[in-house]
């Protein structure tokens, strides 16, 4: 998977459009008269440099689909020129990296994923919405395909404007990676965030907390009878004391079962 890093800005080289006193902002997909000016930002946001071959796939619709903002209100001709683009993918939900998150349902056949590869806004346009309306984008296109379970991305870690507009929209930060970006020789770590779609929906989601609950629940109503029967014995039960600091076990609990609670919390989620 690429490890290009979106949002990752860094101060812009190029001449900043000037800004309209009521800008019109418009969004369309990107094409081939588009190439020199997308190559230009992509060289002054991000602190890497993309292969040719990524911009011919952006420009000419290859295995890449892409949408570019534009302030329709510009003079001079400039009506048309990039302010801001996002370029994504479709993957293979059984192939991608979050692919232990994704409910399948074999029913649908191969089921997908839209992954944001990059993603930019000039600077003198920044701060007007114009970023989440490019995501929105993605997250239309990627709703109207019914095997597509959702939309996700990485953001370098630092990047924390970037993560505050994707925790406003509904992205779940479901994983943190050490060392993911290699930039200049150094390593940054990441943040995966993702956007269920489709019904699927995360591991964690509150719904899945309500069923666990509503179980508890049904489990401690049928406990109730056995209990009263035993009231004697729980006044006398109480933790059993230790010989050192480590936890001790109930009656009921045993060993194993504590070694199961140590392992379901291994994940590295965050």
């Amino acid at each position: 998977m690429s490890r290009f890093p979106r949002g990752f800005m860094e101060n812009s080289s190029m001449e900043e459009p000037k800004i309209p006193l009521r800008p019109t902002i418009c969004f369309r997909p990107i094409n081939p008269s588009d190439l020199e000016r997308l190559e230009q930002i992509h060289r002054d946001l991000f602190p890497i440099r993309y292969e040719s071959e990524f911009f011919q796939n952006v420009v000419n619709g290859g295995d890449i689909v892409s949408w570019a903002a534009v302030d329709r209100s510009r003079p001079d001709g400039h009506s048309e020129e990039l302010i801001g683009f996002v370029t994504a993918k479709i993957v293979l939900a059984k192939e991608s990296e979050i692919s232990d998150l994704i409910r399948y349902d074999s029913s649908k056949g191969d089921e997908t994923l839209v992954y944001i590869l990059t993603l930019g806004v000039v600077e003198s346009y920044r701060n007007r919405g114009i970023a989440k309306s490019l995501i929105n984008e993605v997250v239309k296109y990627a709703s109207s395909i019914p095997a597509c379970r959702g939309v996700y991305l990485h953001v370098i870690a630092h990047n924390n404007p970037a993560i505050r507009l994707y925790k406003r929209m509904s992205f779940r930060c479901v994983r943190s990676l050490l060392g993911f970006y290699l930039i200049n020789g150094q390593h940054f770590d990441s943040y995966l965030f993702v956007y269920f779609i489709n019904g699927s929906r995360s591991p964690c989601s509150p719904l899945d907390l309500a069923v666990l609950a509503l179980n508890y629940m049904r489990s401690g109503i049928k406990s109730v009878a056995s209990k009263l029967t035993m009231k004697h014995e729980e006044k006398s039960l109480k933790w059993l004391k230790c010989k050192d600091n480590t936890r001790c076990l109930l009656p009921t609990q045993t060993k194993r079962n504590l070694a199961t609670e140590r392992l379901s919390s291994g994940y590295d989620y965050v």
